[in-house]
């Protein structure tokens, strides 16, 4: 239990996307005022941050994976009958298949996390902008020279969003634009980085809003660039501020 009477096990609960829209909500205005309970989520991000660079750092390779699965093979024993053959063929085909799509789910699990921690980190940190202003035509300049591309911000004046500011991040192991933007009580992150192989395969197009991690987000991909909307703002305010973007950077 913190100091402010919070729950330690539900602000972990909050980063891995277990609680409910209403409960994430009252804990993202919470982190706001509390100093305690930012520094401890800022201090979980920093431990899953670490811990998702060990897991690429360590992987297994190849000659390791060959030598335990040499190990554990079971010995070939002869048959005067192959009749098994096509149906251990099948339940063979059947779990590389359910293999493949359980690490596969698991990737994008992990992908869309990092998503959900970056915006989090936003909440936690106590100078969460590198760049503080209203106007986009101080936001988007000073991007340049610390991304490697350019993109446009659409006029928030006389909208239901202001813009707070933006920071440099690092997202996929390459730099991003994280560009925020408020609506009412929420805080929104526009994350732009530039688009792959490698993160279309860890971040499948959506076809409009979803709800991840007790965010809703929305991504697309546009000449080059990945673009992703996340908040605990409802889906509407979510997806009204996606197609400014996309009207922004046609």
């Amino acid at each position: 239990m913190m100091p402010c009477g919070q729950d330690r096990e539900m602000l972990a609960a909050y980063l891995d996307g277990e609680v409910q829209a209403e409960q994430a909500n009252a804990i993202e205005q919470h982190l706001r005022t509390c100093v305690t309970c930012a520094a401890e989520v800022a201090c979980m991000l920093s431990v899953r941050r670490a811990m998702r660079a060990a897991k690429t750092r360590f992987t297994p390779s190849a000659q390791f994976r060959q030598k335990i699965q040499s190990q554990v093979a079971p010995k070939r024993r002869s048959f005067r009958s192959f009749g098994f053959l096509p149906v251990a063929i099948a339940a063979v085909a059947i779990l590389v298949v359910a293999l493949l799509l359980t690490r596969q789910n698991t990737l994008q699990a992990d992908a869309f996390r990092e998503v959900a921690d970056l915006h989090t980190g936003d909440l936690a940190s106590a100078n969460p902008y590198d760049v503080v202003s209203s106007d986009r035509h101080t936001v988007k300049p000073w991007f340049q020279g610390h991304i490697p591309f350019a993109f446009n911000l659409p006029e928030f004046a006389g909208t239901e969003f202001t813009l707070l500011g933006g920071r440099l991040v690092y997202m996929h192991q390459q730099p991003a634009a994280q560009v925020v933007v408020g609506m009412r009580q929420h805080r929104i992150s526009v994350l732009i980085v530039q688009d792959s192989a490698a993160l279309a395969a860890a971040f499948p197009l959506s076809s409009g809003v979803d709800l991840r991690n007790s965010f809703n987000v929305e991504t697309w991909s546009n000449h080059g660039l990945r673009f992703f909307v996340i908040g605990d703002a409802e889906k509407a305010g979510i997806q009204h501020l996606a197609q400014a973007l996309q009207s922004a950077n046609p």
